[in-house]
């Protein structure tokens, strides 16, 4: 039995309409893979920015209350500064600065940043006083500094992924109650 040259040549290779087919799938296909990898990517750096944020967050706020709890007065208030007495009668400063996104902490010359890429702190001051009916409570005690006797923080902290702006921290609050 012979096979003619025509079926021979028709199975020997693909003709170009299969190819340009076959290629424009193999593209398609390609693209889905590369862009579920870029996505996931992504979202795994994405990840492991908010963890490390969480985690730097949680250290500033640890030494803020340690600091905090351990003053004897607070001196001086603004919405980003915080200057105390501590219980040696050196000033403890706590600064934002809204240019350089850092929370900076200055006691006896030497100044150590708590917080970085931070984009937004509010200091808030209290006093404890009683109500009109005997219950104690916290009211604001922001026109006079020497009256404080609670702390409320508040920041967000954001860094940027690929250019972008994408991943931000959810807003950290804190409520600190100072010993003296």
């Amino acid at each position: 039995m012979m096979i003619s040259g025509n079926t021979t040549r028709r199975r020997s290779a693909f003709t170009l309409t299969e190819l340009m087919v076959s290629v424009g799938i193999s593209t398609l296909i390609m693209g889905a893979i590369m862009y579920a990898l870029f996505f996931s990517s992504r979202s795994f750096v994405a990840m492991g920015n908010y963890m490390d944020l969480n985690k730097a967050s949680l250290i500033a706020l640890d030494k803020l209350t340690r600091d905090i709890r351990e003053t004897s007065s607070l001196q001086t208030f603004a919405t980003n500064q915080l200057v105390f007495l501590d219980s040696n009668s050196n000033q403890l400063t706590f600064t934002w600065n809204p240019t350089s996104r850092q929370l900076t902490r200055s006691s006896g010359g030497t100044t150590d940043i708590l917080l970085s890429d931070c984009d937004y702190l509010s200091f808030d001051i209290f006093r404890r006083n009683p109500t009109t009916d005997g219950v104690m409570g916290f009211h604001s005690a922001s026109n006079n500094a020497a009256l404080c006797k609670l702390v409320n923080v508040g920041w967000r902290c954001s860094r940027t992924i690929l250019g972008a702006k994408v991943n931000t921290e959810s807003v950290q609050t804190a409520k600190i109650v100072m010993r003296n």
